[in-house]
């Protein structure tokens, strides 16, 4: 790809078109280039697949996943100042990245590409949780991507692949769980990025399940483990006990102590509570 390493440094492209990192955009741009390519690599072989990449700004992961292979790239990016940068990577790309401005809640990127389909992406912090929710709980499963590789803020990839009895375990280790399986495949020091986060970040990959891993209807299942972890301190019996008025039995039918808090109980164990509630 040697139109590609003719491209100037990222902070090269920063100072060229003026992007400051933006903090109502929840943007730190990562600068080295060995380190996007690492994480290029970290979501397998992309020969054959489309990639759809949230916030590339600059373009540090986009040269990533061009250099590694990628059949095509379909990157949405929220700021147009990021828009003459990434144009420059496509002018030298081979028509195999398409640039779309938008809010990536607001588009159907699903419509624009052809499976199989891999999501990587650098995640601006104060949009990524709610993206990962809406790709694991799409309504339909199975979804239209094949597996995640995103970036979180290293709290929020602990809380993902968190068992139980820890603080960390609760609702987005159960959603993540249930129906992929996900693994911390790299961290990174604030100083990696421009401007330095407050926090460490780290890189998740998900392997998507063709079914979930255990049966459950995915509202009822949503349902329980909302109430339990939203008094999470109090015993299952008070925090469930407007799921059905015989909880307790309900409880102790799938082998879980009423005594029990959300906390100590297993994503299988969980689903089974939503069996027993939904029949």
């Amino acid at each position: 790809m040697s139109g590609l390493d003719d491209l100037p440094s990222l902070a090269r492209v920063i100072a060229n078109h003026g992007l400051a990192a933006k903090k109502s955009l929840g943007q730190n741009f990562l600068l080295d280039l060995n380190l996007t390519e690492k994480i290029a690599r970290q979501a397998g072989d992309l020969r054959d697949c489309d990639v759809l990449e949230i916030g590339p700004g600059p373009g540090g992961l986009t040269r990533g996943l061009l250099s590694q292979g990628a059949r095509r790239v379909l990157a949405v990016e929220k700021d147009a100042r990021c828009l003459p940068a990434l144009a420059e990577i496509a002018a030298l790309s081979d028509g195999r990245l398409q640039v779309v401005q938008g809010d990536a809640l607001d588009i159907d990127a699903a419509s624009m590409l052809t499976p199989p389909v891999r999501i990587i992406a650098n995640l601006p912090y104060n949009v990524g949780t709610e993206l990962l929710v809406r790709w694991l709980d799409p309504g339909v499963w199975p979804p239209f991507w094949q597996s995640l590789t995103l970036m979180f803020q290293r709290e929020v990839a602990e809380r993902i692949v968190a068992q139980p009895g820890g603080k960390a375990y609760g609702r987005l280790a159960i959603l993540s769980q249930w129906r992929t399986t996900p693994r911390i495949v790299m961290t990174l020091p604030p100083e990696a990025f421009t401007p330095a986060p407050k926090v460490h970040s780290a890189v998740v990959h998900f392997t998507r399940l063709d079914e979930p891993r255990f049966p459950a209807d995915p509202k009822v299942l949503q349902r329980v483990v909302a109430m339990a972890f939203n008094q999470r301190r109090k015993m299952l019996r008070a925090a469930l006990k407007g799921a059905a008025p015989d909880i307790e039995d309900r409880l102790r039918s799938v082998g879980i102590p009423p005594t029990e808090r959300a906390e100590q109980v297993s994503l299988e164990g969980f689903c089974a509570l939503a069996r027993a509630l939904e029949n």
